[in-house]
């Protein structure tokens, strides 16, 4: 006896619950794909819809159809004595009849449509189509590598660079021989570029010591020996425990500051920079965007001769700025002067042309003028205009990121149309930085040293004065061979003078007795910090971004690292609506618990 309308109706209702629609897959930051919960169907269900056809395509929802025909493996019920033909029903994707029960018309109908939603997230139409980077340096091609990995290879990215690709990493060549001119060194806790250089299988620069001074304008108030425990007694001597109490709180304020590489790991983004900075150390280093680094150093029982003559000669040789710049910038500056150093082997420029040569990026030699908002229903479209010797061009954009400063020489560098409301464009300047490469013969009587041959110092920091020169370094060149020795004092060297304005000849001739040669680089390497409220923003709208936000808080080649991760993560986390991901409160208690 077949069954009755009760038990018909339950069947019915059972197959309406099992039909549950997949959510599209979203690439995981990790790689691969992160697959949502679904609800699998029930054992009876799939024997039936196995039981439909053969054909074995992948566009056809029944699985094991191999298109040779039909065949019924779940025997249908009927009175008995009677031999009446199976009920047939159009299959999804042939057309062809099969026998089925009636119902199985409906799923595999319905299971047709859901093919066709995951055959499109399958073939990535899910994923941003273009991507547009505004700046070729450490940041764009950091982040063009960031957004790559997290949005998958199929994404094309155009990279726009008005210069040359290293933006601040940069190299000059003296006499057949190239030398860093932007950013000589990073700190051994630099972990992105660390990963960077191990990716593309660069390598470190075998270093060349040597010893440091700090120079006042008429003596050297601070002289490093060779000996680690009576360089420590000389600071004892001078300052008492200042020393110890300045490591102790640049090592607390590093301890936090690493927390960034455990939030990134598990793709956790932060929208503005006071967020991150709330995220690392809560209000404490938000408010050390607003304190000077005298005060807080004061504060914990450095002493004042202390901050004058050793803590301003770093962040001079560093940021070119004084004790009086926002506490957080001078930590991170006064770290790199703690930890142990490393360069790149052939030039840290090498870091940026490699991760763009990896990601595969398209490189546009041309100035971003103006981005325009094109498109506001659903996701947005961003038209971007660029020129460059050839002319004028154009283009639409998924997403744009902009990687290069703002605001440069009182003026806006990209004109933003189309937004309301309009596009707040960070406000400040930048401290001038000027790289002079001299290849001459040091005049060591200025330093108090008559006879060249006994001056024994590589390199040599000011503090307030002399205010011409910040910093003057005795250079090994970008490829150090294994028989390489650095120049002796009496020896004609090649060295690098960091100077606020361009050294006129005659303070050139005050730190030199002869030169052969004097090349410079100038730009504006850093902004100039101050306490800022409130502090910039990543996020300038939907799907455009501003990586360099973070540099008004800090100014380092990792750090602007730091901001490449935090801005793809950023970008990736808001195209597929994971929001959980974007500004979480409670970071440092998942750290101690799930993380």
């Amino acid at each position: 006896m077949g069954p009755g309308p009760e038990a018909e109706h339950s069947k019915r209702a059972h197959l309406r619950r099992s039909r549950t629609s997949q959510p599209m897959r979203k690439p995981n930051p990790g790689g691969g794909t992160e697959k949502l919960p679904m609800t699998e169907p029930a054992p009876r269900e799939m024997r039936l819809m196995r039981a439909s056809c053969r054909r074995g395509k992948a566009d056809c929802p029944m699985r094991g159809c191999d298109q040779r025909g039909w065949k019924a493996e779940q025997p249908v019920r009927r009175r008995a004595g009677a031999e009446s033909p199976a009920p047939t029903h159009d299959c999804p994707s042939t057309g062809v009849l099969h026998p089925s029960l009636p119902a199985m018309a409906r799923a595999a109908r319905l299971l047709a449509s859901l093919a066709a939603l995951l055959a499109a997230a399958a073939t990535g139409d899910a994923r941003p189509s273009k991507i547009a980077v505004v700046g070729a340096g450490i940041g764009g091609s950091a982040v063009a590598h960031f957004l790559q990995q997290h949005f998958g290879p199929r994404v094309q990215i155009d990279v726009f660079e008005k210069g040359t690709v290293g933006g601040r990493l940069a190299t000059i060549s003296v006499n057949k021989q190239h030398y860093e001119s932007g950013a000589a060194s990073f700190h051994s806790l630099s972990l992105h570029m660390q990963g960077f250089v191990k990716q593309l299988g660069l390598r470190h620069r075998r270093e060349v010591g040597g010893r440091s001074a700090i120079f006042n304008g008429e003596d050297f108030v601070l002289e490093e020996t060779d000996w680690y425990l009576l360089n420590l007694f000389r600071l004892w001597w001078h300052y008492g425990i200042s020393f110890l109490r300045l490591q102790m709180w640049v090592e607390e304020v590093m301890e936090k500051f690493m927390r960034i590489y455990k939030y990134q790991a598990h793709g956790y983004a932060f929208s503005g920079v006071e967020e991150l900075l709330y995220s690392l150390g809560e209000s404490a280093f938000v408010n050390m965007t607003q304190r000077s680094v005298a005060e807080s150093l004061l504060q914990v029982g450095v002493t004042q001769r202390f901050i004058d003559d050793v803590v301003s000669a770093v962040l001079r040789a560093s940021y070119g700025q004084s004790a009086a710049m926002p506490a957080f910038a001078g930590a991170m500056s006064l770290a790199g002067a703690q930890g142990s150093l490393w360069s790149v082997e052939g030039g840290n420029k090498l870091v940026c042309s490699g991760l763009l040569k990896l990601t595969k990026a398209n490189v546009i030699h041309a100035t971003v003028t103006t981005v325009t908002l094109q498109q506001t229903e659903g996701k947005p479209l961003y038209h971007v205009k660029y020129e460059n010797e050839v002319g004028t061009g154009s283009d639409y954009y998924d997403i744009v990121v902009i990687a290069t400063p703002l605001h440069l020489d009182n003026s806006s560098t990209i004109t933003f149309e189309g937004f309301d409301p309009p596009i707040d464009v960070v406000q400040g300047s930048f401290q001038p930085t000027v790289i002079s490469l001299v290849h001459g013969y040091l005049n060591s009587s200025y330093f108090g040293f008559p006879d060249p041959k006994l001056f024994p110092f590589a390199s040599i920091l000011t503090t307030d004065f002399p205010s011409f020169f910040c910093a003057l370094d005795n250079m090994c060149p970008v490829n150090v061979s294994a028989s390489f020795r650095r120049k002796q004092p009496q020896e004609a060297a090649v060295w690098r003078v960091r100077s606020p304005q361009p050294l006129l000849r005659s303070q050139l001739k005050t730190l030199f007795r002869s030169y052969y040669s004097v090349q410079t680089a100038e730009w504006q390497a850093h902004p100039v910090h101050g306490p800022r409220s409130p502090l910039p923003r990543f996020v300038l709208h939907d799907q455009l971004f501003l990586l360099n936000a973070l540099e008004w808080a800090a100014s380092s080649v990792e750090v602007t690292a730091v901001a490449a991760k935090n801005v793809a993560l950023l970008a990736f986390n808001r195209w597929y609506q994971d929001l959980d991901k974007i500004d979480q409160k409670d970071l440092m208690h998942k750290v101690k618990t799930e993380l």
